[in-house]
C-alpha cells in the first residue's frame, strides 16, 4: 500500500524537516517487506485565502480511488502505536492500494475531508502546530514499520 502525507503549508529547511526526513527515510528501508511504501509528501498552498473549504478541495485532487484517508483531527480518536500498524497491516491484507494521510492548516479540515476519511486520528486534546504534527506523524510511521518488523525500538 502507498502511503501519501497530505499536508497544507510547505515545510522550509528547518529541525523538524530534518526529523521529518529522518524518520520517513527509516520507514521506507523497512516498510517494503510489509507490503508499505511511501508517496513523496504533497504540500498544499491556498493561496487565495480560501480556507479549509479551498484547501479541502485542493487535497481531494490528490486523493485516489478507493484509497483510505486518515484525517489528523483533535477531535478524532487516540491510538496506541500497536493499533495504528494494525490499521495499516490491515488495510495491506485487504488489498486497499492506497492510504493518504491528511494533515489540515491552522483553522483544521473542511468537513468534506473529514466526512470522507476512513478515520479521524488525534495525537491528544492539546493543539498541535502543523509541522510539529508532521514530525509525529513520521515518527509513527517508522514506528509502525518496527512494530510489524519485531524490532525492539518499540516497548510495551
Amino acid at each position: 500500500m502507498k502511503i501519501s502525507i497530505s499536508a497544507i503549508g510547505r515545510l522550509r529547511k528547518s529541525p523538524e524537516k530534518e526529523l521529518i526526513d529522518d524518520y520517513l527515510s527509516r520507514f521506507s528501508k523497512l516498510a517494503k517487506p510489509f507490503g508499505l511504501s511511501l508517496n513523496p509528501i504533497i504540500e498544499i498552498e491556498d493561496k487565495k485565502g480560501g480556507g479549509p473549504k479551498a484547501e479541502a478541495q485542493l487535497l481531494t485532487k490528490h486523493f485516489q480511488k478507493n484509497s483510505k484517508i486518515i484525517a489528523l483531527d483533535e477531535r478524532g480518536i487516540s491510538l496506541s502505536s500497536i493499533d495504528f500498524s494494525d490499521y495499516l497491516s490491515n488495510w495491506v491484507a485487504d488489498g486497499i492500494g492506497h492510504c493518504h494521510l491528511v494533515i489540515g492548516g491552522a483553522d483544521g479540515l473542511d468537513t468534506t475531508i473529514l466526512e470522507k476519511s476512513n478515520l479521524k486520528l488525534s495525537f491528544g486534546k492539546m493543539v498541535w502546530p502543523h509541522m510539529l504534527v508532521r514530525v509525529m506523524l513520521a515518527e509513527q510511521l517508522y514506528r509502525a514499520a518496527t512494530i510489524l518488523a519485531g524490532s525492539p525500538y518499540h516497548r510495551e
